[in-house]
C-alpha cells in the first residue's frame, strides 16, 4: 500500500526527488581519470636500404630533423639518414672522413642523442660493443659526418655495452648521460669537450615492466618483448619495446631521482598491432620533438627477408608536456 506522502506528491515532485537523488549518488563515487592510449600513427619517410644495411636501429630527433641509423648483418656497416620532420624529404648522410656513404665503426648502433656544444652539432652513439668503441661522438655540418671521438664505458670498473643513450642536461663543464642495458638505467658524465676516455657510470634504476599497463591492462608476454634504444624529455623516459608484430612504447617519470625498481605510469600507453606488417613491426628509437610530438623509426617486414620498409613516424594525436 502506498503511504499517504506518496498518493499526494505530483509527478513532478516525485521526478525532482530522484534527480536529487542520483545527484548524491554521483557525488559519492570517486571519478577515475581514464588513461591516456594511443595506437595510430603517421608514416613520414621510408629508408632504402643503402650499402646493404637493411635494419634500423639508432634514432633521434632534433629541431627539424630526424635521424636513424641503418646497419648490415655483420654490424660491419652503418649509414646514417637525415629526414626532415616537416615534409619527409630524406637523404643519406656522407661520411666526410672519407667521402663514401657508411662507417666502419658504429657497430650495431642501437642508440642515438644529438647535442650541441660550442656552436657545434654532435652525435653521440652507443655501438653495443665494449671497450674504447663503446661510444663514439660524431661531428655533423648539415648531410656529412666526421667521427671526431669514441670513449669507453665502465661500470664496477668493467668494460660495459650499452643498448641505449640519452643526455639529461649540460652544465659549464660536463655532459651528463642516461644508459641503459636492457632494463637496467646507469648515470654517467663527460667532459663537455673531451673526444677520449672513460665514463665510469653508476647504477641509476630498474624498469619493473611485467606490472606495467597497456591501455589498461598488463602484457601477459612482456617478458618476451624485446627492448630497444628509449627517448626522453622532461625527466620522462620513452621505452620501445617489440614482439613479432607488436610494439608497445611505456613512460616512466621523475627520473632524476629515481633509483631501485620504478613502475610505469599506468595513464599513459602507446601500442602498435600491425596487420599490413605481420612479420616484424618493431619500433626501435623514440624522440620528442618541437611540438611535443613522439617521433619513432621502425624495421618493417611483411615477411622474412622483405626489409624494404622501415620508416620514420609519429603518433598520432600525442603531445608531451
Amino acid at each position: 500500500m502506498k503511504s499517504m506522502f506518496t498518493r499526494r506528491m505530483g509527478p513532478m515532485k516525485r521526478f525532482t526527488l530522484f534527480v536529487v537523488f542520483l545527484l548524491c549518488t554521483a557525488m559519492l563515487i570517486p571519478i577515475t581519470a581514464s588513461a591516456a592510449y594511443y595506437n595510430n600513427y603517421t608514416t613520414v619517410a621510408t629508408l632504402n636500404n643503402a650499402n646493404d644495411c637493411y635494419a634500423a636501429q639508432g634514432f633521434a630527433v632534433g629541431s627539424t630533423y630526424a635521424y636513424s641509423v641503418k646497419v648490415n648483418s655483420d654490424n660491419t656497416k652503418a649509414v646514417i639518414y637525415r629526414t626532415k620532420m616537416s615534409d619527409g624529404t630524406t637523404t643519406l648522410m656522407t661520411n666526410g672522413d672519407n667521402g663514401t656513404t657508411y662507417a666502419s665503426y658504429l657497430g650495431h648502433a642501437n642508440d642515438v642523442v644529438l647535442s650541441t656544444i660550442d656552436g657545434n652539432y654532435y652525435m653521440f652513439v652507443v655501438t653495443m660493443n665494449s671497450g674504447n668503441m663503446s661510444l663514439v661522438k660524431l661531428k655533423y655540418v648539415g648531410t656529412k659526418y666526421y667521427k671526431v671521438g669514441s670513449y669507453t664505458i665502465k661500470s664496477k670498473g668493467l668494460d660495459k655495452s650499452m643498448s641505449g643513450v640519452k643526455i639529461t642536461s649540460k652544465d659549464a663543464n660536463n655532459i651528463y648521460f642516461l644508459f641503459k642495458s636492457g632494463r637496467t638505467l646507469y648515470r654517467g658524465s663527460l667532459p663537455l669537450t673531451a673526444n677520449s676516455g672513460t665514463i665510469n657510470v653508476t647504477d641509476g634504476f630498474t624498469l619493473n615492466i611485467e606490472d606495467a599497463r597497456v591501455n589498461g591492462s598488463t602484457v601477459s608476454n612482456i617478458t618476451s618483448y624485446a627492448f630497444q634504444g628509449f627517448g626522453y624529455y622532461n625527466d620522462t623516459i620513452y621505452v620501445p619495446l617489440t614482439h613479432e608484430n607488436i610494439s608497445i612504447v611505456l613512460v616512466y617519470r621523475n627520473i632524476s631521482t629515481a633509483s631501485g625498481t620504478i613502475n610505469a605510469d599506468n595513464n599513459l600507453s602507446f601500442r602498435v598491432t600491425s596487420a599490413a606488417y605481420p612479420d616484424l613491426f618493431e619500433i626501435e628509437g623514440v624522440g620528442i620533438a618541437k611540438g611535443g610530438k613522439l617521433w619513432f623509426n621502425t624495421n618493417r617486414r611483411t615477411k622474412p627477408g622483405d626489409t624494404a620498409h622501415d620508416g620514420v613516424h609519429y603518433f598520432n594525436d600525442y603531445s608531451a608536456s
